[in-house]
């Protein structure tokens, strides 16, 4: 029986990461509560020859997209962080870990860790003093590569 899980148990965590030459960035305690992006994609040429009916299919290397994690803002815990990083986007990098949880918060074996993730874009907390929900904030990292393999 396959073990179907929902969003809500697909959390990142992020660890700042020593670069030569560049700043550390800020720790951040606790879970990103949303994932998005990480998709791996390779370009491709389609070689017609002369006279064939169906091309010759030529790719290049993979490509990793951008990985957003985005959290409700807590001023206390994380207004400190952002207050560092508004200077540091482009520059500070973090191992970056998706994983997926279960009832004891952790599933081993379902991490993927992108290391030295470049921090390349930070959303800030929005305000609307008409609305009662919570705030968010999303950090946006470039991928260069990915490590971990989910178990089948």
């Amino acid at each position: 029986m396959a073990n179907k899980i929902s969003q809500r148990q697909v959390v990142a965590e992020i660890v700042p990461v020593v670069v030569t030459g560049c700043p550390t960035g800020p720790a951040f305690s606790n879970y990103f509560a949303q994932v998005s992006g990480g998709e791996i994609t390779a370009a491709v040429e389609k070689i017609y020859d002369g006279g064939i009916l169906f091309p010759e299919v030529l790719t290049g290397p993979p490509e990793i997209g951008d990985v957003t994690i985005t959290r409700h803002y807590d001023a206390d815990r994380d207004g400190p962080a952002l207050k560092l990083l508004r200077n540091k986007v482009g520059q500070v990098h973090y191992d970056l870990t998706i994983q997926d949880l279960n009832c004891d918060l952790v599933v081993y074996g379902t991490e993927r860790v992108y290391p030295k993730a470049l921090l390349v874009g930070l959303s800030e907390p929005e305000g609307d003093s008409s609305s009662g929900a919570p705030t968010t904030f999303s950090m946006t990292f470039s991928i260069s590569s990915v490590s971990g393999q989910t178990v089948a």
